[in-house]
């Protein structure tokens, strides 16, 4: 008979209140914004400068929307409405500098892999229970994005060794600032090993999921930990599973899984 995976759940305090703005407000003031710092940039800088920077302030508004539609709309939406307007005259190759800085923040690699949405707050709550490591462990967030996930982690292991692995240069940066007691670096969660990790926390598309417990399968210890936020291994039955107050369910899975051991692609 297959083990049924242990349900645990925690009593705590409700997280801390977000203001949450309503959508299109977002995309309005991230507009505005760039706007107003183009008209006043324009006659001091060299219009290609005034582009630039209104454009990333524009891209930098966009790592704070939900959903790969909306992120694009509020980086696209200035330079878009600059063109049609008229308002710099510029060379055709001027208008592929919005594009750059978008693809500067949003490689094409992070494009395949999961979306950049952050963990939400208090999302991996009992998890130390759940999952117990000693001080000292090495644990990974995979696709750390801003941070908001080795936040999370930090909170639930005080003392373990945080590290962060994250595609998108300018993101690491950030990730870097947000979380300065965390070793964050720029790499491709497919091609770095995991195998000297405790923990491995990953929040991926559900189609990435296979892969993600074939890599883990293929180079993690056994005795070591997979969590994933809101998506689970598919055919694995967890080693537990935490309801998270946040709306996601967290799985946990203990190594070794079971399986073929098959080399991820």
């Amino acid at each position: 008979m297959p083990r049924r995976p242990r349900r645990l759940h925690h009593l705590h305090a409700p997280p801390p209140r977000r203001i949450v703005l309503p959508w299109p407000l977002p995309a309005v003031l991230v507009w505005a914004a760039a706007w107003l710092l183009f008209a006043g940039l324009r006659g001091s800088v060299a219009p290609l400068a005034a582009l630039g920077l209104a454009c990333a302030v524009g891209v930098a508004g966009s790592l704070l929307a939900q959903g790969w539609w909306r992120r694009g709309l509020i980086a696209l939406g200035f330079p878009l409405s600059a063109a049609l307007g008229g308002a710099v005259a510029l060379p055709a190759w001027g208008w592929l500098l919005p594009l750059a800085l978008l693809l500067l923040v949003y490689p094409l690699n992070a494009w395949r892999d999961a979306p950049l949405f952050p963990t939400p707050p208090g999302a991996l709550h009992g998890l130390q229970d759940a999952a117990p490591l000693p001080a000292g462990a090495a644990v990974l967030d995979a696709g750390c994005g801003l941070g908001d996930g080795l936040k999370a982690l930090r909170a639930a292991y005080p003392q373990a060794r945080l590290h962060g692995l994250e595609w998108s240069g300018p993101l690491a940066l950030l990730c870097r600032l947000r979380c300065p007691w965390a070793r964050v670096r720029r790499g491709d969660i497919w091609a770095t090993d995991w195998g000297g990790y405790d923990l491995v926390y990953v929040f991926q598309r559900p189609e990435s999921m296979a892969r993600v417990a074939a890599k883990a399968r293929a180079e993690m210890a056994p005795g070591s930990w997979l969590v994933s936020l809101a998506f689970a291994v598919p055919g694995v039955c967890p080693s537990a599973r935490l309801d998270s107050f946040a709306g996601h369910a967290v799985w946990i899975y203990q190594l070794p899984l079971p399986g073929d051991g098959a080399a991820p692609h």
